[in-house]
């Protein structure tokens, strides 16, 4: 995950840990394919004994434990009659992460040795060939660094959205040459990092083909960020110079350049490329849930910069628009949920 991104941390109301329900409906949702796919695609060789797990972008739980427990289900349903499998479980994720209530709230009963692996993952965090399922769940819409000159208020392709929008091509354009730069990376490290046999798991959201970004719920709901730190910035209350700058480390991709970037790249077979639908897939449209999912996900970033009070004020305008927006909002078109599996080459 960006460095400079991270999940708002604790286990208090405004956390992403109580505040994640939506992204570990998908994991759930997409149990019964996982465990398809881990029956008949995982080929290793038990030498040892001992599997190797990792969780890609953990951040605090509790959707990780949920992830890694299903691949260790899966996998001992698999090798039923390798009566002696222990389990080895990597937490991966930027150095900010909030390692200390991910450890914390642990899940008692686990049957899996634990240990934390702070740093990028768009580079190797584990020894080559010593991984043998990996996961990533709701983190590959990062970008490692926002282009200079999309944050440049002189330069021609500024960007005068706190995210990629959609509404400038010159803009998606250099957010997308980051994306596939970054997302090889990724890849390329975690190819080094399986074992042959391996398998890679991801699942979040994408955009389907055609659809801009602000023409999602989470377009808009930027947007709206976007427009109410311009408010407080008129009112002198953030620095507006600050502001021009200020750009979010994430773009969505459209589902066939994530296929694509993944055909490319070279070190993985796609087995598994699907749309997960599922009762809890869209956002519900309560103002109130929808200023602080994004609070917990993007607020961290904005207190940062703008500081606490300037967050407090920015999502107090956020949760305003929200509610004159809802008929906008309720017109948005849907996002995809979905489940990749890849066997390394």
């Amino acid at each position: 995950m960006s460095t400079s991104f991270t999940m708002i941390g604790g286990e208090g109301p405004n956390s992403y840990r109580d505040h994640s329900k939506y992204q570990g409906a998908l994991v759930e949702a997409a149990k019964e394919k996982i465990n398809e796919a881990i029956s008949t695609k995982l080929d290793i060789d038990f030498t040892s004994n001992l599997v190797n797990i990792a969780d890609f972008g953990c951040s605090s739980g509790p959707n990780t434990f949920t992830a890694v427990q299903t691949l260790i289900d899966a996998v001992e349903n698999k090798y039923k009659k390798e009566s002696n499998i222990e389990f080895q479980v990597f937490f991966n994720d930027s150095s900010n992460n909030d390692f200390n209530t991910l450890f914390k709230t642990l899940p008692p009963a686990r049957k899996y040795f634990a240990s934390g692996v702070p740093g990028s993952f768009f580079g190797r965090v584990l020894p080559r060939n010593s991984l043998h399922v990996g996961v990533s769940s709701y983190s590959l819409h990062f970008v490692s660094k926002v282009p200079k000159e999309i944050k440049d208020r002189d330069s021609p392709v500024w960007n005068k959205d706190i995210h990629c929008s959609g509404s400038s091509k010159e803009v998606v354009k250099l957010y997308l040459g980051q994306y596939k730069i970054d997302v090889g990376s990724f890849l390329t490290a975690r190819a080094q990092e399986l074992v042959s046999g391996g398998l890679l798991l991801l699942l979040g959201s994408c955009r389907p083909n055609g659809v801009q970004m602000f023409e999602t719920v989470e377009g808009m709901m930027i947007d709206f960020i976007g427009a109410s730190l311009n408010e407080i910035a008129n009112q002198g209350l953030i620095d507006q110079q600050k502001l021009d700058t200020f750009k979010l480390p994430i773009y969505a991709p459209q589902a066939d350049e994530l296929k694509q970037i993944i055909e490319d790249n070279g070190c993985f077979t796609i087995e598994v490329f699907e749309n997960i639908i599922h009762a809890k897939g869209e956002y519900p449209l309560d103002p109130e849930f929808l200023t602080v999912s994004f609070k917990v996900t993007v607020g961290g970033s904005v207190a940062s910069l703008f500081g606490q009070d300037g967050m407090e004020k920015t999502f107090e305008l956020v949760k305003e628009k929200t509610q004159e927006m809802l008929p906008q909002i309720a017109k948005a078109k849907p996002g995809m949920q979905y489940l990749i599996v890849l066997r390394r080459n």
